[in-house]
C-alpha cells in the first residue's frame, strides 16, 4: 500500500500532462459542436496529421543526430508548421466534406466525418508505409532535465506541454469572450439565422472555428508525439475517441467544460493504472463515458436540455 502510495503524485504529474492535451483536443469538438451541433469524428485524425508536420520539421531540421539550428527554434518551428498545415486542412474539411451538407439531415456530416477520418488515416499509412516514426524529443529538451516536487519526477518536456496547454487554453478564452470574432462565435452558436440577419458572416465564422479548432488539434499532436516519442497513423482513433470523451464530460459545446474535462480524463488515466494494469487504461476511459452518460448525460459543466413531452 505505501509503494502505491507513493507512486500518487507521479501518476498526478502524468495525468496533468495527458489532460492538458486531452483539453486542446476536446477544445475543438467543442467549438465545433457549439457552433454546428455536430461531432466531427475527423478531429483526431488532424492530431495525427499535426503529428506527422511537426515529424517532418524536426527530420528537416536535424541532421546527423543534431540540431543544425537551435532547439528553441526547432520547437517553435515545429509548431508552427504543424499549425499551418492543420489550419489548411480544417479549411479544407470544412470548404469541401461539411459545408455543402449544412441545413440537411444531422446523419450527413456524421457519414462525411467518417469518410475523412479514414481518408485521412489511409493517406497517412500509404505515406508512411505504416511505420512508426521516432520523435527525438531528447534533441531538443535534454532528458535529464528535471525537477523534484512532492515525490514526483517533472522532466522539462513535461512542463514545457502543460505550460503551452495553459496559455493557449487562456488566450483562447480571451478571444472567445473578449473579442469581436468571440462574440460573432457566440451569437452564431445561439441562433445563426438570427445572426445573419444582425450581419455576422456566419459561413466565415464556422470556417474560422474549424481553423482554430484543426490549428489546437496540430499542437496537441506535436505534444503528444513529444510525449510518447513516436507518432503512427493510428494515434488519432485513440486521442480522437478520448477527447471525445473529455469533451462529453465536460459537457459538450461548453468551453470551460471541455478543459475541465480533459484535465479531469487525463488525471483518471493515468491514477487508474495505479489499481489497475496499464493495458486497461483505455477501458478506464470509457468507463468514465459510460459513467458520464449515465449519471449526468449533460456533463459536468451542461445544462439539461427541457423538451416538453
Amino acid at each position: 500500500m505505501d509503494q502505491l502510495l507513493a507512486q500518487i503524485p507521479q501518476q498526478i504529474v502524468n495525468g496533468l500532462t495527458l489532460g492538458s492535451v486531452y483539453a486542446l483536443l476536446a477544445l475543438g469538438y467543442s467549438m465545433v459542436y457549439g457552433i454546428l451541433k455536430m461531432l466531427n469524428f475527423a478531429h483526431g485524425d488532424v492530431l495525427m496529421i499535426g503529428a506527422f508536420a511537426g515529424w517532418g520539421v524536426l527530420s528537416l531540421l536535424t541532421r546527423g543526430g543534431a540540431p543544425i539550428v537551435s532547439p528553441i527554434l526547432i520547437l517553435l518551428a515545429m509548431g508552427a508548421g504543424a499549425v499551418a498545415v492543420t489550419s489548411l486542412l480544417g479549411l479544407a474539411i470544412e470548404r469541401f466534406a461539411y459545408r455543402p451538407l449544412r441545413g440537411g439531415s444531422r446523419l450527413a456530416p456524421l457519414i462525411s466525418a467518417l469518410g475523412v477520418s479514414i481518408v485521412l488515416e489511409n493517406a497517412a499509412m500509404l505515406l508512411t508505409s505504416a511505420r512508426a516514426k521516432a520523435y527525438a524529443t531528447e534533441l531538443l529538451i535534454p532528458q535529464d532535465w528535471v525537477i523534484h516536487f512532492a515525490g514526483a519526477t517533472v522532466s522539462a518536456t513535461r512542463l514545457a506541454m502543460i505550460g503551452t496547454s495553459l496559455l493557449i487554453m487562456t488566450m483562447l478564452d480571451l478571444i472567445v469572450s473578449r473579442t469581436r470574432f468571440g462574440c460573432a462565435m457566440r451569437a452564431t452558436s445561439q441562433d445563426a439565422e438570427a445572426a445573419e440577419y444582425m450581419g455576422i458572416r456566419t459561413s466565415m465564422v464556422i470556417s474560422a472555428t474549424f481553423v482554430l479548432g484543426s490549428a489546437l488539434a496540430g499542437l496537441a499532436g506535436v505534444m503528444v508525439g513529444m510525449y510518447y516519442m513516436q507518432v503512427d497513423f493510428m494515434i488519432g482513433f485513440s486521442a480522437g475517441l478520448k477527447a471525445f470523451t473529455a469533451a462529453v464530460l465536460g459537457g459538450i459545446g461548453n468551453f470551460h467544460g471541455a478543459m475541465a474535462g480533459g484535465l479531469v480524463l487525463g488525471l483518471a488515466e493515468s491514477v487508474g493504472v495505479l489499481l489497475a494494469p496499464p493495458v486497461y487504461k483505455d477501458a478506464i476511459v470509457f468507463a468514465v463515458l459510460i459513467l458520464t452518460l449515465i449519471l449526468k448525460p449533460a456533463g459536468l459543466f451542461g445544462q439539461e436540455s427541457r423538451t416538453r413531452a
